[in-house]
């Protein structure tokens, strides 16, 4: 007999603030690397190739060493969970189907996540911390570079590269499908991943006050950067299936065209901004 959830009386809120928690050492499924790179491109600047694994809670310490069988077992039951859930769903996926994939008894499962509720918070947080990464690199893209374009442009094709990959994008499709049963969730993801990244993108004002870009508001410039770049292949890409279609070519034209729209409205004329001179970007 399938398992019984008990009542949500907390409320999503507190299933993400566990779930938090919960993620500290997600799995090699719940980890999509952000490979810093279209498909045949080399790395962009300075954006790392690939995400560190993390390592697990209970590894003891010391590069190399392998990891516990208590960490060896949470990682089996979160990579069987999300496989699960991104195939079924939430509704159509049990502790049983979790336990029997996972090779371990379902009092194991329990033993690490109190509920099916709380397993689903970890992944969904844990698929937003993948965000840290990308911000981190923010500062030193945004500012790094002399040529403001360029910076843009290579910023861009990162943040496709990132985003575009079919399990990322499985991942969102969840979180949206699931988004009216647990709306607190939905939120915390939103605030942990695309929210933070808008956030660190504000760092563009820093080159208003360079005089290469005009913001009066940088949080509204980095939004409409963020939809510029990510609108229209995101937005297709919601209502595909497993794999885009679109092709490294197609999505570097798109990187191409948002940082000319973008630089048309927010650059300086000259060489610095976007003139005249962006027409031919």
């Amino acid at each position: 007999m399938d398992e019984v959830s008990p009542p949500r009386a907390a409320g999503l809120d507190s299933a993400a603030a566990r779930g938090t928690a919960a993620a500290a050492s997600p799995g090699p499924t719940a980890r999509v690397a952000a490979t810093g790179a279209l498909a045949g491109r080399e790395p962009f600047g300075p954006f790392p190739a690939s995400e560190p694994a993390a390592p697990a809670r209970d590894a003891p310490a010391g590069a190399g060493r392998p990891e516990g069988r208590t960490a060896r077992k949470r990682r089996a039951i979160m990579e069987t969970a999300t496989e699960l859930f991104l195939a079924n769903g939430y509704q159509g996926t049990s502790m049983d189907d979790i336990a029997a994939g996972a090779a371990v008894s379902k009092q194991t499962v329990y033993k690490h996540f109190a509920d099916k509720e709380q397993l689903f918070a970890a992944i969904v947080i844990g698929a937003a911390a993948r965000a840290d990464e990308f911000v981190g690199a923010l500062p030193g893209a945004l500012t790094g570079s002399p040529d403001v374009r360029a910076a843009l442009l290579e910023l861009a094709r990162h943040y496709l590269a990132t985003v575009m990959q079919p399990r990322q994008l499985q991942l969102r499709r969840l979180v949206l499908g699931e988004a009216s049963r647990f709306p607190g969730l939905a939120r915390a993801y939103y605030e942990r991943a695309p929210g933070r990244v808008i956030a660190a993108l504000a760092k563009l004002g820093r080159r208003s006050g360079r005089g290469e870009l005009r913001l009066d508001d940088p949080v509204m410039a980095a939004s409409h950067y963020a939809y510029l770049v990510l609108g229209v292949p995101l937005d297709r890409a919601m209502f595909a299936g497993a794999e885009h279609d679109f092709s490294t070519g197609d999505l570097d034209r798109l990187a191409t065209a948002a940082v000319r729209v973008f630089l048309a409205a927010y650059g300086q004329p000259g060489p610095a901004g976007s003139g005249p001179a962006v027409a031919g970007l």
